[in-house]
């Protein structure tokens, strides 16, 4: 019985009444014990606050493993740890190292306790001082039973906090995750629109006892620790198939919530120069070799999303501690074969510590996809308006997974690390993970052709504006979709659209496939620009005719029917997820959703999710057979 196995966890929990004591990275002055359970302070308020994101950085690793170790992105070693391999293989036992329900419990009783016990009218002045803590903390809470609810097939639920042994008895029911769903997002919605808190801190900066070959200490930034209200409702109600409230509370977080500046965070500027190899022409048809692209994309932003000191695209992050001493560490950037943790005494290679033991490597179904994805440059033109019909195709990949690795030659092999972990951030959420789960959504509302301007040029005042003839710029989308982004799903409403302006965003595919957006020539992206439109060929139609073609190859009785369209557009959302979010804890959990609303709509036969699933994992040789949705749950400890 899971409620058996739960008792042992519980009884832990119970040991420190749900919370626990902020001794490490996120220490507060406060010395409060919990012996008046009374949170009626301001200071109370902020101490049991760092309280929960302390049980935070205890399950970071295991997020991040859970979702990584199942999917499609990773290959495990020699020196692979056999918790993570038996993760890989789907062969991990409750003796798992990283199949602990506990941790997630841990948070929600801190939760739990917290909600139960403060004083939510607490004021200074006009101003309630407590309020978005609170919604913080329920966030959080709805946060970890969702992920609960992903890993478990079914989980104990209780939102009352645990201190007596004797609560055990009180027969919590155990719940599926549409119907933790269905518990906690009524209560839920009632905050939509909530901004996080901005604590203080006494420093400002965490780990002050950071290694000495970092020239600083990691920036720490409280409000990213906590996770917005509408985010954590999106990505509920995308796991759970309802759509439109996906939609609707990713817009509500991206319109309401999210500052102007941080929205165009994800629409970076594309991993290109405006012309790649100096001399080429029209009549020249020579491609740039993949050194020569690598070389030109080397100094540009995104990978610097993932640096000691970045705050870019993130929206929510678990800082971990920068030194023992100072807290809570994390294995992950080890595991990639980075130590974090080394001393100047330690092995170093180029400044910085990498080492021979890697245990997680991209797999191969993941480098094949990286390289095989087209880039889009432009060619040389004397005549910089010509220069704007030049995109052309070089076969070299996508630069994204190049960005963060890191290579050496090793005798007669090549070594290769992923940087992502480097400075031990543990992301939860990027402004990219949104506009890619929020194109997920519209797809499955029968608006492909708007999830693909995600991909392929953004969401701006673009969409709506219109040549001088009267066609519309972005000709691909229809006009049913574009009234419903002034409407229905109001991203483009008179009241929102200036917070996307013209010329502020590229599609998400531009971070790592070069030119794949429309154009402007005329240097200004304000006024007096020309639009450029089908001039890359990353194009609506034949992105899609490429992917149907996959599907035909594989032996599916492909059509011309929308459906088809919706889930070769899925398809290609799935195949940006992983090159734009590899590695973050995401991709076993974007496998498992996107397997289960393909069988719901059962395009390609009953259980062709399943199947498709199975398909991409078929390299691990797993021991379970995995187009069975039953072995896709973790055994319940």
């Amino acid at each position: 019985m899971i409620m058996k196995k739960l008792y042992g966890f519980i009884c832990a929990i119970c040991v420190i009444c749900g919370l626990v004591s902020c001794s490490d990275m996120l220490e507060t002055e406060s010395t409060r014990q919990n012996i008046d359970p009374t949170i009626g302070e301001k200071t109370d308020s902020v101490f049991y606050a760092y309280g929960i994101l302390q049980a935070m950085q205890e399950l970071a690793d295991q997020y991040v493993m859970q979702g990584e170790m199942r999917g499609d992105l990773v290959k495990t070693t020699y020196y692979t740890d056999n918790n993570l391999r038996q993760l890989a293989d789907f062969s991990a036992t409750t003796a798992n190292k990283y199949d602990s329900a506990y941790v997630y419990y841990r948070v929600i009783n801190n939760c739990n306790y917290y909600i139960a016990h403060c004083d939510t009218n607490l004021y200074n002045g006009s101003t309630n001082v407590i309020i978005d803590k609170y919604v913080a903390a329920k966030a959080i809470r709805a946060w970890a039973y969702l992920q609960l609810g992903r890993n478990y097939e079914r989980v104990p639920f209780f939102t009352e906090p645990l201190t007596q042994i004797s609560q055990i008895d009180a027969g919590y029911p155990e719940l599926t995750l549409t119907e933790i769903v269905g518990q906690l997002a009524p209560d839920l919605e009632q905050y939509t629109g909530s901004k996080v808190p901005t604590l203080g801190y006494p420093s400002s900066q965490v780990g002050i006892g950071s290694p000495n070959w970092e020239s600083t200490a990691k920036q720490f930034k409280p409000s990213l620790c906590f996770i917005p209200v509408d985010v954590v409702l999106g990505d509920m109600y995308l796991e759970t198939a309802n759509y439109d409230g996906a939609a609707r509370h990713f817009i509500t977080y991206l319109t309401k919530v999210a500052g102007s500046s941080d929205i165009s965070s994800a629409f970076l500027a594309p991993m290109a120069s405006k012309s790649i190899g100096q001399g080429r022409d029209d009549q020249d048809n020579s491609l740039p070799d993949r050194s020569q692209i690598s070389a030109t994309v080397t100094s540009t932003a995104w990978s610097s999303i993932f640096a000691r000191n970045s705050m870019d695209d993130i929206i929510s992050y678990i800082p971990m501690a920068s030194t023992s001493q100072n807290g809570k560490t994390t294995s992950l950037p080890l595991y990639f074969g980075f130590d974090y943790y080394a001393t100047p005494e330690e092995k170093q290679r180029s400044g910085a510590p990498y080492v021979d033991e890697i245990q997680l490597l991209p797999s191969d179904a993941y480098n094949t996809l990286s390289d095989s994805t087209e880039y889009y440059y432009y060619a040389h033109h004397t005549n910089q308006t010509d220069m704007y019909d030049s995109v052309r195709i070089a076969y070299a990949g996508d630069m994204r997974l190049r960005s963060i690795t890191h290579l050496e030659q090793d005798g007669d092999s090549v070594l290769q690390w992923i940087d992502k972990y480097k400075y031990a951030n543990i992301v939860l959420y990027r402004y990219s993970t949104i506009w890619l789960r929020l194109a997920e959504a519209f797809n499955r509302l029968g608006m492909p052709d708007v999830a693909f301007a995600i991909l392929k040029d953004g969401i701006s005042e673009n969409v709506l504006n219109r040549y001088g003839d009267g066609t519309y710029y972005m000709t691909y989308i229809t006009e049913e979709s574009r009234q419903k982004l002034q409407t229905t799903y109001p991203l483009l409403s008179e009241e929102n659209r200036e917070r996307f302006p013209k010329g502020s965003a590229y599609g998400i595919h531009n971070h790592g496939a070069g030119k794949a957006a429309s154009d402007f020539s005329g240097g200004s992206l304000t006024g007096g620009q020309t639009y450029h439109a089908g001039k890359s060929p990353y194009q609506y139609d034949r992105m899609v005719g490429l992917k149907l073609a996959e599907l035909a190859a594989e032996g599916f009785a492909v059509g011309t029917a929308k459906a088809d369209t919706i889930n070769a557009v899925e398809d290609l959302i799935c195949d940006e997820l992983a090159l734009e979010t590899a590695f973050e804890g995401n991709r076993w959990f974007d496998l498992k959703r996107m397997a289960t609303h393909k069988n719901s709509d059962a395009l390609y036969g009953a259980n062709c999710g399943g199947l498709w699933l199975a398909r991409k994992l078929a390299y691990k040789n797993a021991v379970k057979d995995l187009s069975d949705k039953n072995n896709w749950y973790l055994p319940f400890k």
